[in-house]
């Protein structure tokens, strides 16, 4: 089982759990909270068939990956990514996250420059800042967060259950875009994180990127579903382009949070002529 270690707790590593398929151009795959690398299986299938290098990692505390106590931040996060692409010496990489995995992305081309990345991708967008301030009041009230992470302590799986039902807009899209045999694979996937990470998470939804996607200086393709209820449109991709040097967005009408799953139909056509311009 392939692993690079990205650090220790209490002397002992710290592992992330990756998959390294097919050949030609990398596209390496930040999945979203709190699934793991496996979730992106529509996109991969059809990467590998065109030809590309398809690389997926567990982050840390999920999936595969060791589960610690510490490092659930999006510094450390962008550390991981930055272990992953240098222990695979990757050129010309592809960068493609979702949810969470767009804070790494964002911060990881912030911090450690594109070098070795050409392009990046982002699905159902966490950036720029999805806390509501005095100067963001596009964001989402802090009440909002403090509610989440008092289900957690309560009940994990309850919180789980409620958050995989707003994943996918299941009281819309249950029978046609989603079925309950892939809602139960998830949900058993999240029961297996770590709870620490779990709860840890929730803060770091609230990192700042708006000093951070200024600095990106690789086309970026932006799709994000008009219905999220987890990150609201509004408050997230939707104030992206501006920002950003070199930014497309496509809305995907009526698509909840996980477009990768229930909206394939759409965002791998437009992923897939991304990567090839």
């Amino acid at each position: 089982m392939p692993t690079v270690t990205v650090g220790t707790e209490n002397g002992h590593d710290i592992h992330l759990y990756y998959e390294d398929h097919g050949s030609g151009q990398p596209v390496v795959m930040v999945h979203g909270y709190p699934l793991n690398g496996h979730s992106w299986e529509k996109q991969k299938r059809e990467l590998l068939q065109a030809g590309y290098r398809v690389i997926t990692y567990d982050r840390r505390g999920f999936g595969w990956s060791s589960q610690p106590t510490v490092g659930y931040d999006y510094d450390t996060f962008a550390a991981d990514l930055k272990i992953l692409l240098d222990t695979l010496d990757l050129r010309d990489a592809i960068l493609v996250g979702f949810s969470m995995g767009t804070g790494e992305v964002t911060r990881y081309l912030s911090r450690y420059g594109s070098d070795r990345v050409s392009k990046a991708v982002l699905l159902g967008a966490l950036p720029p800042f999805l806390l509501k301030t005095g100067d963001n009041p596009e964001g989402v009230d802090q009440s909002v967060f403090d509610k989440l992470k008092a289900t957690i302590e309560q009940d994990r799986y309850v919180f789980l259950k409620q958050f995989l039902d707003d994943f996918v807009n299941v009281d819309k899209l249950q029978g046609t875009r989603v079925s309950d045999e892939v809602w139960h694979a998830w949900f058993h996937v999240a029961a297996q994180a770590s709870a620490h990470a779990t709860y840890a998470c929730v803060d770091t939804w609230l990192t700042d990127f708006r000093d951070d996607v200024g600095t990106i200086d690789v086309p970026v393709l932006i799709m994000h579903g008009t219905e999220d209820r987890i990150l609201p449109f509004a408050s997230t991709a939707k104030r992206l382009p501006p920002l950003m040097k070199d930014a497309r967005l496509v809305p995907v009408e009526g698509g909840p949070h996980n477009i990768g799953w229930t909206h394939a139909d759409v965002v791998n056509p437009e992923l897939l002529a991304f990567l090839q311009e």
